[in-house]
């Protein structure tokens, strides 16, 4: 069993609860890791033989693209496409950041982190 990682990832989404963060959009960071058996394409040397990263981040983006209100939501969706999508995943850990929340003070994030 190996992690594979995908670290800061940057999108420009439209997910808030209010209107303005749903209208005008944000920056937002996405790093995820995941387990995943890799004993095969340690020896074949194949990407058919493990998780295509690549692709992973494909199923990400798609999910950034849906605009919603909590990062909670747009978290938990993420987790159930990349687990559906790749079978080979055993578990996931997902950190999602909004960067320069409008929260009242002055901050680099907001981050949540799930695991599924």
């Amino acid at each position: 069993m190996a992690t594979i990682s995908i670290e800061n990832m940057k999108f420009y989404a439209y997910h808030g609860c209010f209107n303005e963060e749903r209208v005008i959009g944000t920056n937002f960071c996405v790093s995820i890791w995941f387990e995943t058996d890799t004993q095969k394409a340690e020896i074949t040397d194949e990407v058919s033989d493990t998780v295509d990263y690549s692709q992973v981040y494909a199923v990400i983006k798609e999910q950034m693209s849906v605009s919603s209100h909590l990062l909670e939501h747009v978290g938990r969706r993420i987790i159930n496409a990349v687990k559906e999508n790749f079978k080979g995943i055993t578990k996931i850990k997902l950190k999602i950041s909004k960067m320069n929340p409008p929260v009242g003070g002055q901050m680099d994030c907001v981050s949540i982190i799930l695991e599924g």
